[in-house]
């Protein structure tokens, strides 16, 4: 009987110390909804991400992008510093790539198509033993505060107004008068969609583009462009004869006529793999969308840099434990209460 007791009490602390290390595992989805792409703004926005975050031994990085426009490769710090892709460490070329860390120090991390790195597409973290130690990233990213001058008071304004500081990429508003500012795909920015151009088609829903509206495509320098097209070439993504084409972000275009307005990016395939869009602009009221390519959207509009579509995209999140690691804490209750009742 004693060695039955004894046999019970081992198999249960052995299952409280798995459940206990498999509580340690946190899964990271790389730039979050951003996903792993070329950064409008260049490499701050990885390093603001990692700012953010912990990173442990046996910690998995989850990289999502479009595949055939991006790849996943991990090369020395010196490699990262000079953007020198010819001897990796590691390379994937598959989305989504998930990446175990099995390692405690720095990890880096780039793209190795042409000219990505150099944009931003790079990633260096640095990994800890354990998370009772986080260790910290390397340069991290702080935001410079955006000064205000004092107001200067005049014997005529006891009261003076502050200054107002304009932002840099304005978010859809009223503009002057009745005009408004639309930024394409909103947060997501001009860049290839993951499912083709339905995302692009569900960001015009519900929106009424005007004479006089304007439209702003954000994306990054070197990596993309907007140029308008008729409506044949939107629909076979010709590139050969654009009415306007614009290389600098971000792009401002006012829109002065009536009637359907067409635009794509035309670096190779971007325009194929989704980066297209098609508006109805109106002198009032509500716009009707364009008949070409009325495909439904399956879903809302993702942000740049993501999976092809034949590729399983990872569940959203950033920092997502093992589902089995919810269980652990009830689970180790329980062995301590079984092992005082025998």
């Amino acid at each position: 009987m004693a060695n039955m007791e004894m046999i019970i009490l081992m198999a249960m602390v052995g299952v409280c110390a798995l459940f206990g290390m498999t509580d340690a595992q946190t899964t990271h989805q790389v730039g979050d909804a951003l996903g792993w792409v070329v950064p409008p703004g260049g490499d701050a926005a990885y390093k603001t991400w990692t700012s953010t975050k912990t990173f442990t031994v046996e910690d998995i990085l989850v990289f999502n992008f479009t595949r055939g426009f991006h790849s996943v490769a991990e090369v020395s710090k010196d490699s990262f510093g000079t953007c020198n892709s010819a001897s990796p460490i590691s390379i994937s070329t598959t989305s989504p790539t998930r990446i175990t860390l099995r390692s405690a120090g720095e990890h880096f991390f780039l793209c190795t198509f042409s000219g990505h790195c150099g944009l931003g597409q790079k990633l260096a973290i640095n990994v800890s033993a354990s998370s009772s130690s986080p260790a910290p990233q390397p340069s991290p990213a702080t935001p410079s505060p955006v000064p205000v001058p004092e107001p200067t008071p005049s014997p005529e304004a006891p009261a003076p107004t502050p200054s107002v500081v304009e932002a840099p990429a304005p978010a859809p508003g009223p503009a002057s008068g009745s005009s408004r500012v639309y930024t394409v795909g909103d947060a997501a920015g001009w860049a290839v969609p993951r499912t083709g151009n339905s995302p692009y088609q569900t960001w015009t829903r519900g929106k009424s583009f005007k004479v006089g509206d304007v439209l702003v495509f954000n994306f990054a320098n070197g990596a993309h462009n907007v140029a308008e097209v008729t409506k044949a070439s939107f629909d076979s993504c010709d590139i050969a004869s654009p009415l306007s084409t614009s290389t600098t972000s971000p792009t401002r275009i006012t829109l002065t006529t009536l009637g359907e307005h067409h635009y794509i990016c035309t670096f190779p395939s971007h325009c194929s793999s989704g980066q297209k869009l098609a508006i109805n602009v109106t002198a009032g009221g509500s716009a009707t969308p364009p008949s070409s390519n009325a495909t439904p959207p399956s879903n809302a509009l993702t942000p740049p840099g993501e999976t092809n579509p034949e590729s399983p995209i990872s569940p959203p999140g950033n920092s997502a434990p093992s589902s089995v690691a919810a269980l652990a804490l009830p689970i180790t209750l329980l062995c301590i209460a079984l092992a005082y009742l025998y």
